[in-house]
């Protein structure tokens, strides 16, 4: 999930089998200068979108 926010511009949480997209959310880390995955980590935003992901992932589905 790391990799995914440091380096994409979307990133599709899909559920259990048979997978569906659950949600699409939009990475906007505002940065100056080039943008690669160890910069994009230091960004005050970055948390913000590890801590949505997360949460999306830890819920249990029955």
């Amino acid at each position: 999930m790391v990799e995914a926010i440091s380096i994409s511009d979307k990133v599709a949480i899909l559920s259990k089998r048979p997978a569906t997209i659950k949600n699409i959310y939009d990475i906007e880390l505002n940065m100056d200068g080039t943008k690669t995955p160890l910069k994009t980590r230091k960004v005050p935003d970055f948390q913000k979108y590890f801590d949505i992901l997360w949460k999306e992932l830890d819920t249990h589905e029955a």
